[in-house]
């Protein structure tokens, strides 16, 4: 089980995922090399960073998780990888729309409006601890960091996926929130009608993070579908 986070996503992100999956699945989670991409084409960059990991680690038959970026990223991978994945699941997943103004972050890197920012992420602001403003706000401060963050989303809005979610063989599981924001839940039926063999759940009073702002909700599911 390999488990990718999004473009500000932290590994924490996942803790509650690999508390409970952790025994029973080989776990794999990701730190994407976000920040240290090149010019040119940084989200291929980070699709082919996963396929050298998977290669490297020998990985088969894959249960491959993403969330926002992350699950753009799965699916490119699916896409030309299909053979070796057994389950794909998206959560908030990017790659057909997604509202997200990255251009005001270098310029309003405030306490408040990072803030305000990672609240709109949410349906319950109150998920929004100073510990997780603090770590958005370490990235949109540092000039390297935050130029690596707009080179990915950018290179993630030129790349739309459409034409090839048909081109998905595995079983893919939507588990989205409906609160949802930045890729709302008219994204994730656009999805599920495209993606050949694909299964929605919508989980309500949830934003943009099911795994973390519904953890329990969230692992219910996706036992339920790995079962």
């Amino acid at each position: 089980m390999i488990l990718l986070h999004g473009l500000f996503g932290q590994l924490s992100n996942w803790d509650h995922v690999v508390e409970q999956f952790g025994m029973f699945y080989n776990i794999h989670v990701l730190s994407l090399p976000i920040y240290n991409t090149p010019k040119h084409d940084p989200l291929f960059f980070l699709v082919e960073y996963l396929e050298e990991y998977i290669k490297e680690n020998d990985l088969k038959n894959v249960i491959l998780i993403g969330n926002s970026l992350g699950g753009h990223i799965a699916i490119l991978y699916a896409a030309r990888n299909g053979g070796n994945i057994k389950n794909l699941i998206l959560t908030g997943s990017s790659g057909l729309y997604e509202y997200a103004n990255m251009n005001s972050f270098p310029k309003r890197s405030t306490v408040a409006y990072i803030k305000e920012r990672i609240e709109y992420t949410f349906h319950d602001p109150a998920i929004v601890t100073d510990e997780l403003v603090s770590q958005v706000l370490s990235i949109t401060t540092d000039t390297q960091k935050c130029l690596g963050v707009l080179r990915v989303a950018r290179s993630a809005q030129r790349h739309y996926v459409a034409d090839l979610l048909p081109l998905i063989a595995a079983p893919t599981l939507l588990i989205w929130g409906k609160d949802d924001r930045i890729t709302p839940l008219h994204v994730a039926r656009e999805f599920a009608n495209t993606i050949p063999e694909t299964k929605l759940v919508v989980l309500e009073e949830c934003g943009h993070a099911p795994m973390m702002e519904k953890p329990e909700e969230f692992n219910f599911v996706l036992q339920h579908y790995l079962n």
